[in-house]
């Protein structure tokens, strides 16, 4: 089926399809917690609720990997520890 529209699958080596793990979590729990059951009538609103899920994931959903913080808080914690770029 990815041949006939074009897509090439991303693995990192054959049968190994691990560097998609990310990625399948993500769009496994946008289809969970906010597109299951969903039926919309324009792409645009679909595409709305997509970035709107998004944005909380990011901004406020608390993930116990990141000792129960949103990834935006992991991250700016992060960058808040790192030394200065000479040329930033």
């Amino acid at each position: 089926m990815l041949t006939q529209y074009g897509i090439t699958s991303s693995m990192s080596r054959r049968r190994n399809g691990w560097d998609n793990a990310c990625r399948e979590t993500l769009f496994g729990s946008l289809k969970v917690e906010r597109l299951h059951g969903q039926r919309f009538k324009t792409r645009r609103q679909a595409k709305d609720e997509t970035i709107a899920w998004l944005l909380w994931y990011n901004r406020a959903r608390l993930h116990w990997t990141l000792a129960y913080v949103s990834p935006l808080q992991f991250e700016q914690s992060w960058r808040a520890t790192q030394p200065e770029q000479a040329n930033s």
